[in-house]
């Protein structure tokens, strides 16, 4: 069993890494927190509190950054749409977010628990950058930091760098280097986890509500993929932070050093991962290199068999 707090900004497959930690089995999920990113804070907010209340996962959601710690806020609507969850419609939220803001709520959340809590992040790292900056102390309650971000070959919005890391390299340059146990998953993993349409019809036979959601989001966010990126199937990549908690054999990773070039040229935001070791300096992050495609697959499809 997993103590977790999740920070995400939904996205489509932010809403994936969402349907598997709802599982009681593996995760007791302290709470989730959201940034912008994908979409405005308002926007990837609602779309949280909405899918843990479509759900009916008794987990509380609070809003956190607005903006990067420097940059402007960019947004992903080319591939997430207007909303940031195009493709499904939710009902009027009945649901409240958690009174704190994000920050004060991990801060909180990590002083008051008695063990220790991983922190997954599958959007900017500005709320944990903050957290780890307003309250050093928070660092001994945090068993890992696991974030989706980054690539050690090429990136998915310039040639050098990855989305969630871009929005905000100087919050991810913080979290990299708090001498905390970092685990990256990278696009050089979740490009091979790619969610073909024929896999998307063996969901809809469990017609559940989770599948419902899973297959509704799945078709929009195939089609925006495959205009931008010309993907035959979309890349699952946040889902992929939560999967590896649940089975520690699904991602392979590789303890190296990273760099986040925060040099504002045409590398700003590229991490930098030593994979051969050229530079030996100090080792501060896990990196994945390889998935069990197969593996993960099975994992979101238990996932969403477990819902009623």
């Amino acid at each position: 069993m997993h103590n977790i707090i999740l920070d995400c900004d939904p996205g489509h497959d932010d809403a994936v890494a969402i349907i598997l930690a709802g599982q009681k089995k593996y995760f007791n999920v302290l709470g989730i927190t959201t940034t912008s990113g994908n979409q405005t804070i308002e926007k990837t907010s609602r779309n949280a509190l909405s899918i843990v209340e479509y759900l009916d996962l008794d987990i509380p959601v609070a809003k956190g950054a607005s903006e990067p710690l420097i940059r402007e806020v960019e947004v992903c609507e080319a591939i997430h749409g207007e909303s940031g969850l195009d493709g499904f419609e939710f009902k009027p939220l009945k649901r409240s977010f958690d009174s704190r803001h994000a920050i004060n709520f991990i801060i909180d959340t990590l002083l008051n628990s008695k063990e220790k809590v991983t922190l997954v992040a599958t959007g900017p790292l500005t709320n944990f950058a903050l957290a780890l900056k307003l309250n050093p102390s928070i660092r001994n309650k945090i068993d890992r930091i696991i974030l989706m971000g980054g690539s050690y070959q090429m990136g998915n919005v310039s040639p050098a760098s990855e989305f969630n890391i871009l929005c905000d390299p100087e919050a991810a340059f913080i979290v990299v280097n708090s001498k905390l146990p970092i685990y990256m998953i990278t696009l050089d993993v979740t490009r091979k986890v790619l969610c073909y349409n024929s896999y998307i019809e063996q969901i809809a036979k469990i017609n559940n509500k989770a599948s419902h959601l899973f297959v509704n989001l799945m078709q929009v966010f195939n089609k925006n993929q495959k205009e931008v990126f010309g993907y035959d199937g979309a890349p699952l990549h946040d889902p992929v932070t939560i999967a590896s908690l649940i089975d520690e054999n699904l991602v392979t990773f590789k303890h190296v050093n990273t760099e986040i070039d925060l040099s504002h040229g045409c590398s700003y935001g590229r991490t930098n991962c030593d994979i051969f070791d050229y530079l030996k300096k100090e080792k501060n992050t896990y990196v994945s290199i390889d998935i069990n495609v197969e593996m993960f697959f099975k994992i979101i499809e238990e996932a969403i068999k477990s819902y009623k």
